[in-house]
């Protein structure tokens, strides 16, 4: 194994964390800003925090996610790529990718002030990012 597989994944873990409190958080914001943000001085402040969440810790901790990622399963040995849990793994970050995107895309939706989506729906969608987690660290840590 890689002198730095370690650094990797302890960096890994860490951008993991910081992308999964903004994939938490960002969809509460937009249920908030639903349903409390009468007015434009509160559409703007929630527009302002979505903006800054997303740019300053979720885009850039994803990246760094996906790229400590890629670099863990190239080191040899790392990946048995004939067990399942990889590719499980695989499916949960994709699922995972999708959502960042698609939080992504409401918060454009917002800032054009054409959201359609309620309270609820926001809620909702909240589940999503502890599905794909249940997923991921199931196939990481079990190894099915």
């Amino acid at each position: 194994m890689s002198d730095f597989y370690f650094w990797i994944k302890a960096l890994h873990i860490m951008a993991v964390i910081s992308w999964m409190a903004g994939l938490f958080y960002l969809p509460r914001l937009f249920v908030y800003h639903v349903e409390r943000s009468e007015g434009a001085k509160m559409d703007a402040v929630f527009q302002t925090m979505e903006e800054k969440l997303l740019r300053v810790i979720m885009n850039p901790a994803m990246i760094v996610a996906w790229v400590t990622g890629l670099m863990m399963v190239s080191i040899p040995g790392v990946v048995d790529w004939s067990s399942v849990w990889p590719w499980s793994k695989f499916i949960g970050l994709i699922g995972m990718t999708w959502f960042h995107m698609w939080c992504a895309r409401r918060r454009r939706i917002f800032a054009e002030g054409a959201n359609s989506l309620t309270g609820r729906n926001y809620r909702m969608m909240n589940e999503v990012p502890t599905v794909m987690m249940v997923v991921i660290v199931l196939s990481v840590v079990v190894k099915f």
